[in-house]
C-alpha cells in the first residue's frame, strides 16, 4: 500500500491526493494518516506546494464525506431501522445505538460533524448520521471542511517536517498501515461475534 500511495502522490500531483483523500473516505482502509504526510514529504521536496497539498487532501476528504451523507440522506431513518432489524448483526448496530445516536446528534449535529472529521475510523461515518438527520447542507459542508481542513493540515504538516528522515518513516509505515487494517477487520470481526441486540421493534 505504501508503494502504491507513493506513486500517486509523485505521479498524480494535487489531483492524486485529492483522489487519494476522496477514496479514503469512500473506502476507509486507507488511511489518511499515511496520505497526507506522504504529500507533505513531496511538499518538502519541492514538488508540491504545501498549502496547495492541504487543499488538495481537503477538497476530496470532503467530496468523499459528501458522498456518504447523500447515502444517508437517501436511507432515512426508516430505510436504517429495517436494515438493522434485518442485517444488526453484520451492521454491529442495535435500534437502541441508532436512537442513541440520532438523539445526541440531533442537539449537537455542528459539533458532532466538525469533531468527527478529526477522529480516526469516525471521519467517515459521521457524515452517515448527518444525512440521516437531514442536516442543512451548507452547515454540513461549512463544518466538514473546518473539521478536515484541521485534519489534513496537522498530517501534511507532520509529513513536511519529517522529510529529512523519509527513510526511517518508510521502513515502518508500510507494516504499520497493514497492522491498522488487520485491527479494522479484527474489531469488526469481533463485534460481529459478540454483538447483541437490546431490543426490537414492531
Amino acid at each position: 500500500m505504501f508503494d502504491w500511495v507513493v506513486g500517486v502522490v509523485e505521479k498524480g500531483g494535487y489531483p492524486g491526493v485529492a483522489l487519494l483523500m476522496f477514496l479514503e473516505n469512500v473506502f476507509p482502509p486507507i488511511p489518511s494518516e499515511i496520505i497526507m504526510p506522504l504529500a507533505g514529504f513531496a511538499a518538502a521536496r519541492g514538488s508540491l506546494d504545501p498549502i496547495g497539498v492541504v487543499l488538495a487532501g481537503t477538497a476530496g476528504s470532503v467530496a468523499g464525506a459528501w458522498v456518504w451523507f447523500l447515502v444517508g440522506r437517501w436511507l432515512g431513518a426508516g430505510r436504517i431501522e429495517r436494515l438493522i432489524v434485518r442485517h444488526g448483526r453484520l451492521l454491529t448496530m442495535s435500534l437502541d445505538d441508532l436512537d442513541r445516536a440520532r438523539d445526541w446528534f440531533r442537539w449537537r449535529a455542528n459539533l458532532a460533524v466538525f469533531l468527527g472529521r478529526l477522529v480516526p475510523a469516525i471521519r467517515t461515518l459521521v457524515s452517515v448520521p448527518a444525512g440521516i438527520a437531514r442536516m442543512d447542507t451548507g452547515r454540513f459542508l461549512v463544518w466538514t471542511t473546518l473539521g478536515t481542513l484541521i485534519w489534513t493540515g496537522l498530517l501534511a504538516t507532520a509529513g513536511y517536517m519529517l522529510e529529512a528522515r523519509f527513510a526511517e518513516v518508510e521502513a515502518y509505515v508500510d507494516p504499520v498501515s497493514k497492522g491498522v487494517v488487520g485491527l479494522v477487520v479484527a474489531a469488526y470481526v469481533w463485534r460481529v461475534a459478540t454483538y447483541s441486540p437490546a431490543r426490537e421493534r414492531d
